[in-house]
């Protein structure tokens, strides 16, 4: 292989910004994003038809901070969707896909009306999430949020609603895949390790997409996009492997430092612990002695035998003598 070719599977990576849009996003394969969205929903809400809108809204006022959506569109009925992609971790997350939403909301009502009487359409966001909630569990992957009563559990306001999916938690095979929902999902995380099409995945809508992601029906100008994002993807991993390699590194050094301070200084509170308590059992010894020799002078002096003060002190005949 030539170094400037840029080494990649047979089809495109549909979370990826270009992979999504490309699929998704165009009038021309519309029926493939209605066809998912009426799936995710499963009959709570039916889209017949839709129309893209512009990715941005910049609201009516102007201190408002701008909403870019990934994709937004809106249905036959006037319900409103945000389709997000969502790579990596972002701290506010939850929060920025509230604004998106609240932001559709708002701007429901046109400047200028004077008898509005706040018959909202429905908005709905959905985000593909490449990451995890860190409150979820394990084997809870999708998300539905709806505004519900809490006394009863039952629905409180049927239009409005979030629905996150954890990719990363959707871990099923091939041979585990059981619903319509079960099939999108796979083919959504899958598709660009796959080199060739499921049997679990030959209907027409899936055919289609993977018609559309085929690499080798990318014109000139959407190869050169797609290899740039590659490029970036597989320099962004390089650069995240050093930076973790480099990190355990320095850590494992540190740690290591950080050991044999902590070693040094433990020995060191051990070492004064252990001497004291040497110290004071040998000073006891040393005080018992020297009480014992004192005792055996005493006796010396008063005309004790050699032998009867080494049966009352303990001392030796010879600690005796030179006592």
């Amino acid at each position: 292989m030539e170094m400037h070719e840029m080494p990649c599977g047979r089809f495109i990576d549909p979370l990826s910004d270009f992979g999504f849009k490309r699929i998704f996003g165009s009038e021309a394969n519309k029926d493939v994003l209605i066809d998912f969205l009426n799936v995710l929903f499963a009959g709570e809400r039916y889209v017949a038809d839709l129309t893209f809108n512009q990715n941005e809204n910049n609201g009516q006022i102007s201190i408002l901070r701008r909403a870019v959506f990934d994709l937004c569109c809106t249905g036959a009925d006037g319900e409103q969707f945000i389709i997000e992609v969502q790579r990596v971790r972002q701290e506010y997350f939850k929060d920025r896909c509230l604004y998106y939403s609240a932001s559709l909301i708002r701007d429901q009502v046109e400047a200028g009306i004077n008898n509005w009487k706040y018959d909202l359409k429905p908005v709905y966001l959905i985000g593909l999430m490449d990451f995890c909630f860190e409150d979820s569990s394990e084997d809870h992957y999708l998300h539905e949020v709806r505004l519900v009563n809490r006394s009863n559990g039952q629905l409180f306001y049927d239009k409005f609603g979030l629905t996150f999916i954890e990719m990363p938690r959707f871990v099923k095979a091939e041979s585990e895949l059981s619903t319509e929902l079960d099939r999108w999902l796979y083919l959504l995380k899958n598709l660009s390790k796959l080199d060739k099409i499921p049997a679990v995945l030959e209907e027409s809508v899936y055919d289609k997409v993977f018609r559309i992601a085929e690499v080798c029906n990318l014109n000139k100008e959407e190869k050169m996009a797609w290899d740039a994002y590659l490029k970036v993807k597989w320099d962004n991993e390089n650069s995240m492997d050093y930076a973790k390699k480099e990190a355990m590194r320095e850590g494992r050094e540190e740690g290591m430092k950080e050991g044999m301070k902590e070693g040094i200084k433990e020995g060191m509170k051990e070492g004064v612990k252990e001497g004291k308590e040497v110290g004071m059992k040998e000073g006891m010894k040393a005080g018992i002695k020297e009480t014992r020799l004192q005792v055996a002078r005493n006796m010396k002096t008063r005309g004790f035998d050699a032998e009867t003060i080494s049966e009352i002190t303990g001392l030796t005949p010879e600690e005796v003598r030179n006592a």
